[in-house]
């Protein structure tokens, strides 16, 4: 089984900054996309930005230029480098792989999400 394990959230104020990890644990033969996803209260999860296995990355239009997504293949680790918060940053952010328990087939894990909070 796969585990996921978030990190770095919380409350920061507009302009602040943040960086969220997500850990990956257990048996694991590769992990291709990489994800974060957030949703607001009240608001459909979103897809906010992907990193695939070869770190070719994409976002959503409203994030773009002020967060970096990367991993750490070695430790299994996603990160979300987020830089210039604004409220309307606020949500739960969720961290979503596609793993390979014995390299055959893929599957997709969620983490538990983290909040976080940017306040005007």
């Amino acid at each position: 089984q796969v585990q996921l394990v978030e990190s770095g959230g919380g409350l920061v104020q507009a302009g602040g900054s943040l960086r969220l990890s997500c850990a990956a644990s257990g048996t694991i033969f590769s992990i291709n996309v990489m994800e974060w996803h957030r949703q607001a209260p009240g608001k459909q999860r979103e897809l906010v930005a992907r990193i695939t296995s070869g770190g070719t990355t994409n976002y959503v239009d409203s994030v773009k230029g002020r967060f970096t997504i990367s991993r750490d293949n070695a430790k299994n680790t996603v990160y979300l480098q987020m830089n210039s918060l604004k409220p309307e940053d606020t949500a739960v952010y969720y961290c979503r792989i596609e793993a390979s328990p014995e390299g055959d087939y893929f599957y997709q894990y969620w983490g538990q999400g983290t909040q976080v909070t940017v306040s005007s």
